[in-house]
């Protein structure tokens, strides 16, 4: 039995009122060098008021102020939980504009300086994505919560399992900052989702689509020629950060690329692909296509769509044969003064989650199994188109 005509019609309407942006469509402004940044609107309900679980401030860390500005991005330095301690950046400049940013007096030359402040509670590492095992479990060891933007590893099993056993050991938190986890659709979804309204996932689409002619600044170059499924994070969260579940195995088709920086002997990785199209199973037995390119120009963002036993999913739309008007499927207000932000209006949202789950004593949302499930899948992914699309296993990762 499918919902009806009149069903879908509510739904749509209380979205609009909501204020929910169809993601699908929303244009990268020609201003905007970096996709993910503009302005969205969020589905935050009107009707509640953000009320605080704590008095307490959380004395945090920032680390890295680079192209994207990352490190001051997630809004750290407006909630009314947090005490922005320190700032840290390699370069003295770009740690001096932090700082002011920030409205942070205290300043070190790196993370491994950082680290040795023994007030600070907290660090949200910014820095390149090869050094984000290696940073988080820096500030693991010194005892403090950390959080990471994207992606938890970069390209290396080894690492995985490095960080997986260094934040079991730890007993502290670990969050990955994973944008998907907080898009309008997506929070819907797992709110659907895990009140039964999907069923088991039979069939689930993410794509992260991000055209670059020509690479974005990066540290030593990190980005130049990136293979596509070592930075999977914002199409694999369509599954993971709906279910909680994982990627069991995948068969991943690519082809060379035509643009300048993934010709041979272009870039550090001997990477050819630009675009790398992941079939995976998931955990549930279901099947998940992961989509991510660099080299298709046009309609680009993180974007996806879910198919449940129940009912699907797409562009705010749910169409099903379950009930699903008493689920609240808006997100809850923000401290005041703390923006919702770029990427779908996730960034104030991640920062709320990593922050609450210190003050509550909990695992954050997207705990180190999500993030190293999401990003592993893609590690092999890549292993995969390198043999043709062979059928290949993936690593588990569990707390």
């Amino acid at each position: 039995m499918t919902q009806s005509i009149s069903r879908r019609s509510f739904f749509k309407g209380t979205a609009a009122g909501a204020g929910i942006l169809v993601l699908g469509g929303a244009a990268v402004a020609a201003d905007k060098p970096i996709q993910g940044f503009e302005d969205t609107k969020t589905s935050t309900a009107k009707d509640k008021q953000w009320a605080p679980i704590s008095d307490r401030k959380v004395r945090v860390g920032l680390v890295g102020y680079g192209v994207c500005q990352f490190g001051a991005a997630f809004e750290f330095q407006n909630h009314p939980n947090v005490e922005v301690v320190a700032v840290s950046d390699l370069i003295p400049e770009r740690c001096a504009a932090m700082a002011k940013v920030c409205r942070c007096e205290k300043t070190y030359p790196s993370l491994e300086e950082m680290v040795k402040n023994d007030t600070i509670e907290a660090i949200f590492v910014a820095t390149d994505a090869p050094s984000h095992c290696q940073h988080c479990i820096e500030v693991l060891k010194h005892g403090k919560h950390v959080a990471s933007a994207v992606p938890a590893v970069f390209g290396n099993l080894e690492d995985a399992d490095r960080l997986f056993e260094a934040v079991k050991a730890s007993g502290l938190n670990y969050m990955m900052f994973e944008t998907t986890s907080f898009h309008n659709d997506t929070y819907a979804m797992r709110q659907i989702y895990n009140a039964g309204g999907f069923g088991k996932m039979l069939y689930t689409e993410g794509e992260y689509y991000h055209f670059m002619e020509t690479p974005i600044d990066s540290y030593k170059g990190w980005r130049i020629g990136l293979p596509p499924q070592w930075y999977p994070t914002h199409s694999n969260g369509y599954y993971t950060a709906v279910t909680g579940g994982s990627f069991t195995e995948v068969s991943c088709m690519a082809m060379p690329s035509l643009i300048p920086q993934f010709q041979p002997g272009a870039n550090r990785y001997e990477n050819v692909f630009a675009t790398e199209i992941a079939l995976f199973r998931t955990s549930e037995g279901g099947m998940a296509r992961m989509a991510v390119s660099w080299d298709t120009p046009g309609h680009g963002g993180e974007m996806g769509r879910v198919r449940g036993q129940k009912g699907s999913m797409w562009d705010m739309t749910f169409e099903g044969s379950g009930d699903i008007s008493g689920i609240a499927l808006e997100k809850p207000p923000l401290p005041p003064g703390v923006n919702a932000g770029g990427h779908g209006g996730s960034h104030g949202y991640l920062c709320e989650e990593f922050v609450n789950s210190i003050l509550q004593k909990r695992t954050p949302l997207v705990n180190i199994a999500w993030a190293l499930n999401m990003t592993v899948a893609g590690i092999v992914a890549h292993q995969s188109a390198l043999k043709g699309g062979e059928l290949m296993k993936i690593p588990q990762y569990t707390l």
